[in-house]
């Protein structure tokens, strides 16, 4: 008994009914928006719940996040409209078990610290975007249907769905001012869905997107030729598929890292996302990832294990199964409500006040990666564009503070003290400084405060000794860094010069 509860997260202090609270609002969130995702991928609507289930009760099991909701996410599944509607369904289904592969082996290979590397500016610029998105997707349910070329509400249909969504805001904000008891997105559901039952408010439902009825998902191979052309057609959506899930799911985890003051593990959640999309592909669901609105709402509620995920995506089974009519009578404007807030609360705000003390470039990164996430609904296109652009300003600044300090000893050794790393960015400023022609018969290069690190130093040094040797000259590199030296010896059909071994201190280890 003790083991599950520590599988689960379980403690003392867990509070059962928010989890399960929790849990159920983040289903109620999540339906809406799996089932249009999965119509706007020319799916049946059952394959965005399906997703949705399969992915929570998977990830929620195995993920290396407690707290974190994944599902059916518009992210994954707008890399695959194109190959749905070219190639069919099934082929959607086996790019879907590929991209799950690929994630797996990522976790496997614990290569999902990577995400360390994403700079704050871009995390920023992601959410920022993110939020703008959730909003915005929102804002078309006051169109007559969900499709953006759809005409828009007018009159007291308008007026009706305002109000509502007016309400719901209301009571999310408000309601947590008096108690904290319940998540105030549930209530928030409950009252606007009595209210429009009680007094028969004609507005738009959730059953005017799609059925929400079905039965159990049953396992099926995707039915596609086992060949090499099926694997050239499937790759490459598969390939950005699982880098774009691993991306917004690992953004996700650290995330919610910062919220809780808790720490998940990227490569355990990297294999339970692919664990989740293979399962997907087999069993008929459209795939996904983690849902950042979705977590915010969880997390929001009060939850902080893994039951609150867990209870959601039964959640959803039993809609699917048993509670398909009730649920098609939910408001759309208590959803759009609930969401909007969500992308209240996503935005960081704080990054407006952080701008005044940000670097110009890091400025930058922000605002583009949030614009190429609205504009081109492209995630991790978004982060990659982030990445290169704060890694190349690193490197332009690293670049810059390379020096050289230079004396002539009583032997008339001539030393050149570096400062600095030595790389492709900065060899240009390390040859300018030095002379050649007015040097010593001797010198030497000290990299106490400097490191040889690639490729394009090893070559540098390697022309700058050969034009030291032109002139009948020797040259010495002192103090190298063992990982260094390994680059030396490696090239050692590159450069030829005398390295001046440092001293090897034994040190007494501590008790």
């Amino acid at each position: 008994m003790q083991s599950v509860l520590n599988y689960f997260d379980l403690h003392r202090n867990t509070n059962f009914k928010t989890e399960v609270l929790a849990g159920l609002t983040v289903a109620m969130t999540m339906i809406p928006e799996s089932l249009s995702f999965a119509i706007l991928a020319g799916l049946s609507p059952l394959a965005g719940l399906y997703a949705a289930f399969l992915m929570g009760i998977v990830t929620s099991l195995l993920g290396g996040r407690p707290g974190m909701v994944s599902g059916g996410a518009g992210a994954t599944v707008v890399v695959l409209i194109a190959l749905a509607a070219g190639h069919g369904t099934e082929y959607l289904f086996a790019a879907v078990v590929l991209a799950g592969l690929l994630q797996v082996l990522v976790g496997v290979f614990k290569l999902g610290k990577l995400v360390r590397l994403i700079p704050q500016p871009v995390m920023y610029g992601f959410l920022n975007g993110l939020a703008i998105i959730i909003f915005m997707s929102q804002v078309t349910q006051f169109r007559i249907s969900a499709v953006t070329d759809a005409p828009w509400l007018s009159g007291t249909p308008l007026y009706i769905m305002a109000a509502l969504t007016a309400l719901t805001i209301a009571i999310v904000v408000g309601l947590p001012k008096l108690t904290k008891a319940v998540p105030s997105s549930l209530v928030a559901i409950a009252v606007v869905f009595l209210l429009v039952q009680l007094l028969g408010i004609p507005t738009k439902q959730v059953q005017d997107i799609a059925s929400v009825s079905g039965s159990l998902p049953s396992f099926h191979i995707p039915s596609v030729p086992l060949s090499w052309q099926t694997l050239e057609i499937i790759f490459p959506y598969a390939l950005v598929m699982a880098g774009v899930g691993l991306i917004e799911s690992l953004l996700t985890l650290n995330m919610v890292d910062e919220i809780t003051q808790s720490k998940g593990s990227s490569n355990r959640e990297a294999a339970a996302q692919g664990l989740a999309n293979i399962t997907n592909g087999f069993f008929g669901g459209m795939g996904g990832c983690a849902m950042v609105a979705q977590t915010l709402v969880n997390i929001g509620a009060g939850a902080r294990t893994r039951i609150s995920s867990f209870v959601g995506a039964l959640a959803v089974l039993a809609v699917i199964l048993f509670a398909g009519p009730l649920i098609e009578k939910i408001p759309m404007a208590a959803l759009v409500g609930v969401m909007m807030m969500v992308a209240i609360g996503t935005f960081e705000w704080a990054s407006f006040k952080m701008a005044r003390r940000m670097p110009k470039s890091d400025i930058l990164v922000l605002v583009l990666v949030a614009v190429i996430t609205v504009v081109l609904h492209n995630l991790a296109l978004a982060v990659l564009i982030g990445v290169v652009i704060s890694a190349l300003v690193f490197a332009w600044e690293s670049a810059k503070r390379i020096r050289a300090r230079k004396y002539t000893d009583e032997q008339g050794i001539k030393h050149y003290e570096i400062y600095g790393p030595l790389f492709f960015g900065s060899v240009s400023n390390f040859t300018e400084k030095f002379d050649v022609l007015g040097d010593p018969e001797e010198i030497i290069i000290d990299f106490r405060e400097s490191r040889v690190a690639d490729m394009s130093a090893i070559e540098a040094l390697h022309k700058l000794t050969q034009r030291y040797s032109a002139e009948g000259k020797t040259v010495h590199l002192r103090h190298l860094s063992p990982d260094c030296r390994r680059l030396l010896s490696n090239a050692a059909s590159v450069i030829d010069v005398n390295i001046l071994e440092d001293p090897f201190y034994l040190v007494m280890p501590e008790d």
